[in-house]
């Protein structure tokens, strides 16, 4: 299935580059095909808000009110190690996705995550059969987002998990159940449930150079400057 990678860092940020060119490497090397297009989402500084102080003043610091962080998106149908727009800059969070479409249908860059609700954005990599649920989205991964916002009452790392356990009840069999949604806040929340193949499913952290990374895989060529730990399985958490 798909790949997953986000990236969380305070103060400046970090540049965005050197982790999609890790994610595209992870996924043109990887054993299932990962070239169904892909997608990323990060969060933009909005700056000053220069009418606000027509409306409200200068804040207690005496500074302009400054406008929340935006979400800026790409999305393409080509494979990320093809795509020759992949964006550029600064961020403090970063969501990228390489798709490995289940059983290569609805291929079109619409389905590529990440998705979006307008706050949170989110990113799925698993594969799930016989699931009785009933929920609005184009596919399975949509549909899991939308299921798991039901449960949110203030705490979406606990709706995570109940609505995670909902869904593999009502599942025949879940090969794997990996996911993470990020908000404008840079609250970051991830899960990762699998019954099989440690080797693919099982995410990775580690912290390098002041960020904080979430992948599908380590980054190739960084074991003897980075360490990485793996991510247990049934694992719902914060980054």
């Amino acid at each position: 299935m798909c790949r997953l990678l986000c990236v969380r860092s305070g103060g400046d940020g970090f540049e965005m580059e050197e982790h999609l060119a890790a994610l595209a490497r992870i996924a043109r090397d990887s054993k299932e095909y990962q070239g169904h297009g892909w997608g990323c989402a990060w969060l933009e500084d909005a700056g000053t808000d220069e009418d606000g102080i027509q409306a409200h003043g200068p804040n207690a610091a005496g500074s302009l009110p400054r406008r929340p962080a935006r979400w800026r998106f790409h999305h393409d149908i080509a494979p990320i190690w093809e795509d020759t727009t992949r964006p550029a800059g600064r961020t403090t969070l970063l969501v990228a996705h390489a798709r490995s479409a289940f059983r290569d249908e609805g291929i079109r860059v619409e389905n590529n995550m990440p998705f979006t609700d307008g706050k949170r954005v989110f990113a799925f990599n698993g594969e799930l059969h016989g699931v009785r649920i009933r929920e609005r989205g184009r596919i399975g991964a949509e549909k899991v987002f939308n299921f798991v916002k039901r449960f949110d009452r203030g705490d979406f790392a606990a709706a995570l998990e109940r609505g995670l356990d909902a869904i593999e009840r009502r599942t025949r069999y879940m090969r794997a159940m990996n996911l993470v949604v990020a908000d404008r806040a840079r609250r970051v929340c991830f899960a990762s449930r699998f019954s099989e193949d440690t080797e693919y499913f099982q995410m990775h952290t580690a912290p390098m150079d002041g960020a904080r990374i979430l992948s599908s895989e380590p980054y190739p060529g960084t074991a003897a400057r980075v360490r990485w730990t793996p991510v247990v399985n049934g694992c719902t958490g914060t980054l």
